[in-house]
């Protein structure tokens, strides 16, 4: 359960904020900016958040499923688990987010991979940390 509430927790909070950037980016905001459109991006971030939380809540989740099914897996160890959870959400969030806008490319499609990527890995490298996990049963006899 404290799996699903660390991938709850920060999924939504990193990715929100890397999905901020990269939109940001795309828009060509970083070409001529100052500290005080920095301030604003922030406070764009910070008055978006709850709907960061709203639409990355089930995604996050459904990573967690993976995370949590993958550590089930034996001969899967803790770094191809963050691995594998975080390819998995690279091309869930590619496919789902390159499509926006005028802009297509490899630019484009590796940005919004990330904005998956990092989250899931962050979630799965918290958990694996700080959370206790299950070990494998032994086989009856």
């Amino acid at each position: 359960m404290k799996r699903y509430l660390v991938f709850a927790l920060v999924g939504p909070f990193v990715g929100g904020f890397l999905l901020l950037l990269t939109t940001t980016y795309q828009s060509g905001y970083w070409t001529q900016t100052n500290w005080g459109e920095v301030g604003k991006l922030f406070v764009v971030f910070f008055k978006t958040l709850q709907y960061s939380y709203l639409f990355g809540f089930l995604p996050s989740l459904m990573i967690g499923a993976v995370d949590d099914i993958l550590i089930h897996v034996r001969r899967v160890g803790p770094g191809l688990r963050m691995l594998l959870v975080g390819l998995i959400a690279f091309i869930l969030a590619a496919f789902t987010y390159s499509s926006r806008g005028a802009d297509s490319g490899a630019v484009q499609f590796i940005l919004y991979g990330l904005v998956g990527f990092v989250p899931a890995v962050l979630s799965s490298w918290l958990v694996h940390r700080y959370v206790e996990e299950p070990q494998p049963a032994a086989a009856a006899s």
